[in-house]
C-alpha cells in the first residue's frame, strides 16, 4: 500500500521528493498548443485561450480571435469574440477578472463569464510609442501591471483596480534594446529586473536608480553568456532563476547575492515556459519535455505526447497538456515522513497501528507502544497529512489513523481534528469536475474561506456556496445572507423572467436575513433597466434611510415622500422636499407637498431660516392673515428694512384685522404711533431713537430731563406707576443727582417701596445717601439692607428686637469669622428665642 502512495514521488537532493498526480483529464489537443496563448488564474482559477497572434495560422471567418475560458477541469463557461485592437497580452486579476491588454496601452477588463467590466488606459504616451510586451505581477495593494514600449521604457500600474500609471525612468540605454524583464514586488515598493547585452540591471521605484550585475558575475562554470532568454520569480519574490540562449540555467536569492545552483539542461529546443515549483526547483518545458532543477542541480525529466503549459502556483506548479491536467509539487514534510519507506517517525507507527486495528491483529498494540510518549504530535501530523492529500482513500486513511490515536490520548484537543474533517469537505467538493477548482490545503489557507465563496459565488455556484458557509459555520451576515444577497442581484438580470415572479422568489429565498440590502438588489434591477421591479423589491426594504434615496433616483418622487414622512425622520423628508423643490415647478411642487402636513410643515420651517420670500408665497397661498401679519412684524424689524419699516408695520396691522385679531391689530397700531413720535422727538432730542422698545424711549426722555414728553407718553401708553417709578429712580440715579433723589422720594408715597433707592445709591457706592432712605424700608426687609450697608451691630439688634430666630440665623451666615463676640451674642439669642 505504501509503495503505491510514493509510486509518484521522485528524489531531487537529499531528503527532497517531488511527486506529479493527475487533477483532472482534459481533452485539450487543439488548445494546448504554439500556436495558441494560454493563461490561468492562480489558486486553480479559469483558463482562458485564444490564438497567438504572434505566429502565422490559417484562419477561416473573421480575421479578430476568439477568447475562449474554461474551468480548470476543462469546462467551457464562455466564448468572447475580440474586437479591439492588437492583443499584446492576457491575464488574470487576483479576483479572477479577464485582463486583456492592447498594442494602445488600453486594458481592458472582463468578468469570468466574458461579460464587459470597464477599461483603462497606461497614458498618452504608451499610446503614441505602442506596446510591445507586458507582464502582470501581484503588489501589496493587488494585481499590477507594467508594458515595455517600443522606445525602450517602461510604465506601470501597482493597482488596477485604482490605476495610477507611473514610469521606470532610470532604464539603461547604452546596452541596447531590453531583451527579457520581470517585475518583483518586495518591501512594498515594485522592482525591475531586466538584461540586455551588457548583462542584469535591478531598477527600484522608489529611488529610481540602477544596479548592474555583469553576466560573468552570475555564469562563472560554463561559457560566455550573451543573451537571457527566460526569467522566473518564485511565488514568496524571494528567488529568480534565469535561462540563457546556450541552455544554462541559473538559480539564487532576488538580490543576487547568493547562488544556489547552475545547470545546463543540454536542450536544443527553444525553452517554453519557466517557472519555479515552491521554493525548492524550477520547472522548464521544451515543446514535450518537462524538467524539473533542484538548486542542487539534480534533475527529474518527464516526457508528454505534445506541448504542455505551466502554471505557477503558491505551492507548486500545475502542468496542461493535450490529454491532463496535472499538478507537481514537492511532497510536503509531514506527507514525507508518514510515508517514506521505512520511516521510524511516531505519525507513520500510527498510521501503521490503525491499519493492522482495522484488520483486527494484535500488532497494533505494538505499534502503539512505539508511539505512546509521541501521541499528540503523531495523530497532528496525520491530520495535517489528511489535508495534503487529493485522493479521498489517502485522506480517509490518515484521518482514520488520527481518530484512531485520539482514543488513546487524553491531551488532544478534538477540535483541530473537526475543522480539518470540515475543511477537506469543502476541498473535495470544490476540486469536483462540475465545479473545477483544484485548490490545495495550502493555497485554501492562504485564500481563505471568505475568498473562497466569493470566487464560487462569482462562478454562480449559489447553492454550493451556502452549504459550504452552514458547513463551516460561519456567521450568517458573513456567509449565507451575503451569497443569497449575490444569487439576487444575478437573479433581477434575468429580463426573461416576470418581474413579480422574481421580486416574490427573492422576498421569499431572502426574508429579512441580516446583512441583506434590498436597496442594493433594487438598485442593480435599475441599472439593467428594470425600474419597476426595482420599485418592487425597494417595498422590502425595511430601512428607509435607504429607500428613500432610491426612489428619487428611479423618479418616484411621490412615494418617496410618503416613505419619508411614514419613517418620521425629518432628516429624510427634507432630502425629498429639497430635491422636489431643485428639479420640479414650483406650482408642481407646492401641489406635491400640500396634502402632507408634515412635509409642508417642515418646508416652512425652512423657508423661515432660509428663504422667506417663498414663506410669504405660501401665507399668502393659504390666506393665512395671522402668520403674514407675523411675517411683516418679523421683516419690519432686519436691519435692511429700516426706512420701510411703517409701512411694512400698517401691513401687519391690515392683516390682523383680516385675521380678526384685534388686539394684536391695536398692539401694532400702538407700535406705530411709537415709531412716528420717535421720528418726531430725534430732531428735538438730536440722538438716534426710532426703533427702540417704549420702556427705552421714556428712559431717554427722562435723561434728558424732558419731564414733560415722559409724562405725556407715560399717560398716552398707560405705563403703571411702579415701571415709571423704577425708570425714574435708574435714571436719577444714573444722572447722579441725589437731591433730586431724595427730593423724588418724598413727592409722594413710593409705590415699589424704597428698597430700590438704596439698592441704585449701593450701585454707585453711595452708602451715605442709602443710609438716608433705611427708616422707609419695610420691616421684614430691614436686617436684609442693614447688612447690604454692613451695618451689621444695628442688624442683629433689629432682629433681636423682631424676635426673628431666622433673620439671627441669616446674620450668622454673614458675619466674619474673626469676629467671635458678634457670634457668640447671636447664637446666644438664638437659643434663649427657641427656648
Amino acid at each position: 500500500m505504501l509503495a503505491m502512495l510514493t509510486a509518484d514521488w521522485f528524489p531531487l537532493g537529499r531528503d527532497i521528493y517531488f511527486r506529479k498526480f493527475e487533477l483532472y483529464p482534459l481533452s485539450f489537443q487543439d488548445e494546448v498548443s504554439s500556436n495558441n496563448v494560454l493563461v490561468a488564474a492562480p489558486y486553480g482559477g479559469s483558463i482562458a485561450v485564444t490564438r497567438n497572434s504572434k505566429k502565422l495560422v490559417k484562419v477561416q471567418g473573421a480575421n479578430k480571435p476568439t477568447i475562449y475560458l474554461y474551468t480548470s477541469s476543462g469546462k467551457l463557461t464562455a466564448k468572447l469574440q475580440w474586437s479591439g485592437g492588437q492583443l499584446i497580452l492576457l491575464g488574470w486579476s487576483q479576483q479572477e477578472e479577464l485582463l486583456c491588454v492592447e498594442d494602445d496601452g488600453m486594458v481592458h477588463i472582463y468578468d469570468m463569464f466574458g461579460t464587459y467590466q470597464h477599461a483603462f488606459s497606461m497614458g498618452n504616451e504608451v499610446k503614441d510609442t505602442k506596446v510591445v510586451e507586458a507582464k502582470f505581477f501581484v503588489s501589496y495593494s493587488g494585481t499590477g501591471i507594467a508594458v515595455l514600449t517600443s522606445t525602450n521604457r517602461i510604465f506601470l500600474v501597482n493597482n488596477i483596480v485604482e490605476p495610477k500609471v507611473r514610469q521606470i525612468s532610470e532604464i539603461p540605454r547604452y546596452g541596447g534594446q531590453i531583451e527579457c524583464w520581470c517585475l518583483v514586488h518586495c518591501d512594498r515598493e515594485t522592482r525591475v529586473i531586466l538584461s540586455n547585452r551588457d548583462g542584469i540591471f535591478v531598477i527600484h521605484q522608489s529611488h529610481q536608480t540602477a544596479t548592474h550585475i555583469p553576466f560573468d558575475n552570475l555564469f562563472t562554470r560554463h561559457n560566455k553568456v550573451f543573451t537571457i532568454v527566460a526569467m522566473a520569480v518564485s511565488g514568496n519574490n524571494r528567488h529568480i532563476a534565469l535561462y540563457t540562449d546556450t541552455g544554462h540555467l541559473y538559480m539564487g536569492t532576488i538580490d543576487f547575492n547568493e547562488k544556489y545552483c547552475e545547470h545546463y539542461t543540454n536542450m536544443k529546443e527553444p525553452l517554453e515556459n519557466i517557472a519555479w515549483c515552491g521554493t525548492e526547483a524550477v520547472i522548464c518545458s521544451w515543446n514535450s519535455t518537462v524538467m524539473v532543477i533542484g538548486r542542487t542541480a539534480e534533475t527529474i525529466i518527464y516526457t508528454y505526447d505534445g506541448p504542455v503549459h505551466l502554471i505557477t502556483e503558491i505551492d507548486g506548479v500545475r502542468v496542461l497538456s493535450g490529454s491532463s491536467h496535472e499538478m507537481i509539487q514537492k511532497v510536503p514534510n509531514v506527507v514525507q515522513k508518514i510515508f517514506r519507506i521505512n520511516s521510524t517517525d511516531p505519525a507513520s507507527y500510527l498510521l501503521e497501528a490503525s491499519k493492522q486495528f482495522q484488520k483486527r491483529s494484535h500488532k497494533a498494540d505494538s505499534y502503539m507502544d512505539l508511539v505512546k510518549d509521541k501521541l499528540d504530535p503523531a495523530i497532528k501530523a496525520c491530520i495535517d497529512g489528511a489535508g495534503h492529500e487529493f485522493d479521498f482513500e489517502t485522506q480517509k486513511l490518515l484521518m482514520r489513523a488520527a481518530k484512531f490515536g485520539k482514543g488513546f490520548s487524553k491531551t488532544i484537543n478534538p477540535e483541530y481534528y473537526v475543522n480539518m474533517c470540515r475543511t477537506l469537505r469543502v476541498l473535495n467538493a470544490v476540486r469536483h469536475p462540475a465545479i473545477g477548482i483544484p485548490l490545495t490545503y495550502t493555497q485554501f489557507t492562504i485564500l481563505t474561506s471568505q475568498v473562497l465563496l466569493d470566487r464560487l459565488v462569482a462562478r454562480r455556484h449559489y447553492y454550493l456556496s451556502i452549504q459550504i458557509a452552514r458547513h463551516l459555520q460561519l456567521p450568517e451576515i458573513d456567509g449565507e445572507s451575503r451569497i443569497l444577497a449575490h444569487w439576487a442581484c444575478y437573479k433581477v438580470k434575468q429580463t426573461q423572467l416576470d418581474k413579480e415572479q422574481i421580486a416574490e422568489e427573492i422576498a421569499d429565498k431572502l426574508g429579512y436575513a441580516p446583512g441583506v440590502s434590498y436597496s442594493e438588489i433594487a438598485r442593480r434591477a435599475a441599472d439593467c433597466g428594470r425600474k419597476q421591479l426595482a420599485i418592487k423589491l425597494i417595498d422590502y426594504e425595511p430601512r428607509a434611510h435607504q429607500q428613500v434615496p432610491l426612489l428619487l433616483t428611479l423618479g418616484e418622487e411621490r412615494a418617496a415622500l410618503r416613505k419619508a414622512v411614514e419613517s418620521g425622520n425629518t432628516d429624510l423628508v427634507y432630502t425629498v422636499i429639497l430635491h422636489l423643490r431643485e428639479n420640479m415647478p414650483l406650482g408642481d411642487f407646492q401641489m406635491s407637498i400640500m396634502h402632507c402636513p408634515l412635509a409642508m410643515a417642515l418646508y416652512i420651517k425652512y423657508c423661515q431660516n432660509h428663504n422667506r420670500e417663498t414663506l410669504r408665497d405660501i401665507y399668502n397661498q393659504y390666506d393665512d392673515f395671522h402668520s403674514q401679519a407675523i411675517w411683516f412684524i418679523t421683516e419690519s424689524y432686519q436691519r435692511k428694512n429700516t426706512m420701510s419699516r411703517e409701512a411694512l408695520l400698517q401691513s401687519a396691522q391690515e392683516n390682523f384685522k383680516l385675521a380678526r385679531n384685534d388686539t394684536n391689530a391695536a398692539l401694532t397700531e400702538e407700535q406705530i404711533k411709537l415709531l412716528r413720535y420717535q421720528r418726531s422727538m430725534e430732531d428735538v432730542l438730536k440722538k438716534p431713537i426710532v426703533g427702540k422698545p417704549l420702556q427705552d424711549t421714556v428712559k431717554v426722555l427722562l435723561l434728558r430731563n424732558e419731564y414733560k414728553l415722559a409724562d405725556k407718553l407715560r399717560s398716552e401708553y398707560k405705563i403703571s406707576d411702579r415701571r415709571y417709578w423704577w425708570l425714574r429712580i435708574q435714571c436719577l440715579a444714573e444722572q447722579g443727582v441725589w437731591n433730586e433723589l431724595e427730593k423724588f422720594s418724598k413727592s409722594k408715597k413710593s409705590p415699589i417701596g424704597y428698597e430700590p433707592f438704596i439698592d441704585q445709591c449701593l450701585k454707585y457706592n453711595e452708602e451715605r445717601e442709602a443710609k438716608k432712605y433705611l427708616p422707609k424700608v419695610r420691616d421684614e426687609l430691614k436686617v436684609k439692607y442693614l447688612v447690604k450697608l454692613k451695618m451689621m451691630n444695628e442688624a442683629v439688634q433689629t432682629a433681636i428686637e423682631q424676635k426673628d430666630v431666622n433673620a439671627l440665623t441669616y446674620l450668622l451666615g454673614q458675619c466674619e469669622t474673626t469676629d467671635r463676640q458678634l457670634i457668640d451674642k447671636i447664637n446666644m439669642y438664638i437659643t434663649s428665642l427657641k427656648n
